[in-house]
This record gives C-alpha cells, structure tokens and sequence, in this order.
C-alpha cells in the first residue's frame, strides 16, 4: 500500500476543513484511506484542544474529498486514547492561542470531534493497540468497525473520578453491546481486556499485538474497492434505521437503498461481472 502525507495545509479559520493535521495528530494517505493518528505518546495520547481541532477538520476533509473511500483511526506510541487532557480540563479548558478562538466560534467542536455530534459519511475503521479508556472508549462508540490488539485495553473511568462520560456513552453502549454489560462497564470502572471486548461486542476483532493497524488497512482496502455511493449508502442507512419501529425502518431503507440501483457504478458492478474483471467505479 502507498502512504504519503495529506499535502494540504489550511489555515484553522478560513472557513475549510484543514487535510494537514497538526502536531497532535498526523494525517496520511494510504491509497484511498485517510489514516488519522493521534500524536501525543508522552500522553497517551489523551486529547488536547489541537488534536480535537485537527481531529473535527480531519473529519470534514475526508468527507469533502471524494477520494478519499475510508478513514482510519489509531494511536502513536503504542496506545490509542487515554481520554481527555485532565490538566486541561482542570485548567478550564484550552488555553489562550489559535484553539481557543475556534472553540469559541463552536462551542460543539469537540463534542464533534469525538463523534458525539457528527458521523463522518465514509466508513471509520478504528485500530486499536494499547490503552483506549474514558474518552478513547468513547470515540470508539463513534467508529463503524474496531480491531483491536491483544494488549488494548478498555473502560470508561469516568465515574472513579467523579466525572460523568458526556461523550454518549450512557446513549450508545447500551445499544452497541447488551445492557448487562454496558451497565457494568459503566457503574463499576473497571479496564477491560482486548478478549474481553471483543466478548460483549465492544471491538469487532483481536489481532496480535502490533498488528491492528495492517489490519485495519486490509479491512479499508476491502471497503475502498466496492462502490463508494453504495457503501456510503449502507452506512446511512444502518444507522438512520436504527431506532426505528421495523415497518418504518424498512421504508427508510427502500429512500435510501433504492436510488443505489439507479447510478452509473451499479451498471458497471453488474457489466464488470458479466465481464468478469475487476469493476472501475467514479461514484457516479
């Protein structure tokens, strides 16, 4: 697989989702995936007001380039997201600098960040390898496909610390995995095991240490070779459906699935067959 740093650099107030990352998150390009890493090792790579910035800009970017098919969470360092900068956060919040001005100007930024308030149309494939916990665990909730390596660990610590886990956690665990064992994970605060996760649904694989990311790069490259508007399509319609009473989900999905069979890439999935080679879709 090619990867290649994201070439565009914008500046955080013009207006335009920034593709270039900043010191607390790198942005690369394999192939069509968007690979986000969060860069503070020395950390554990808990969240810092340029990471989130970057983050939601990342967000955006991948949704705004149509060549980009994918996008890839992980962690430097050996970890994945030791949650939010408590420093920070005892210090009132960013300090005084660039980030401040944007998270005045949106009061939400990093709730979007971190995938509370905005879903990314194109997959998120998140890689796990070390610790994801509090908010790592709950940006987590927010990706569509999680590998985690055998060491990866897990839990919302929230209320050890007296906190409350704001980034949706009540809302979405107990409709991820079985309500017994959301409730457990989030009253007691205990860390949980890669196998354990992957035993209550919370993470969708476990790989060796050290390999989450290969694989997840391989699960993209499988997504990045279908059809970008159908697999967009299916991804809107999971989640539009998921709360709803099943007569009506099923219409949704007919408005939303439908229209799928009408586009230039569905002829050439079928021509593509009949031919027997590999299909070229153009989102079209």
């Amino acid at each position: 697989m090619k990867r290649t740093a994201a070439s565009a650099t914008m500046t955080p107030d013009d207006g335009r989702p920034a593709m270039s990352g900043t010191a607390h998150l790198t942005v690369e390009r394999t192939d069509a995936t968007l690979v986000l890493t969060l860069n503070r090792p020395e950390a554990r790579n808990a969240l810092s007001p340029p990471m989130l910035v970057a983050l939601y800009d990342a967000w955006l970017a991948a949704d705004a380039d149509d060549t980009v098919r994918s996008v890839v969470l992980t962690g430097a360092g050996g970890a994945f997201c030791s949650g939010m900068d408590l420093k920070a956060l005892a210090a009132g919040g960013p300090a005084e600098g660039p980030w401040r001005a944007r998270f005045k100007a949106d009061p939400d930024l990093h709730w979007k960040a971190m995938l509370r308030h905005h879903r990314p149309r194109k997959p998120v494939i998140a890689a796990v390898e070390g610790p994801c916990v509090a908010g790592g665990t709950e940006i987590l909730q927010g990706t569509d496909i999680r590998i985690a390596g055998r060491s990866a660990t897990f839990g919302l610590y929230e209320v050890r610390r007296g906190l409350f886990p704001l980034g949706g956690s009540t809302v979405r665990l107990p409709r991820q995995i079985p309500r017994t064992h959301a409730m457990e994970m989030l009253l007691t605060g205990r860390p949980y095991t890669a196998e354990e996760a992957g035993r209550i649904g919370l993470v969708g694989r476990v790989v060796p240490d050290g390999t989450a990311l290969g694989a997840a790069l391989e699960t993209a490259a499988l997504i990045n070779a279908n059809a970008p508007l159908a697999v967009e399509a299916v991804k809107a319609s999971v989640y539009a459906t998921a709360d709803l009473p099943e007569d009506e989900a099923l219409r949704r999905e007919l408005a939303i699935g439908r229209p799928v069979f009408d586009t230039a890439d569905a002829a050439e999935g079928t021509r593509a067959f009949t031919e027997k080679r590999p299909p070229v879709y153009r989102r079209a």
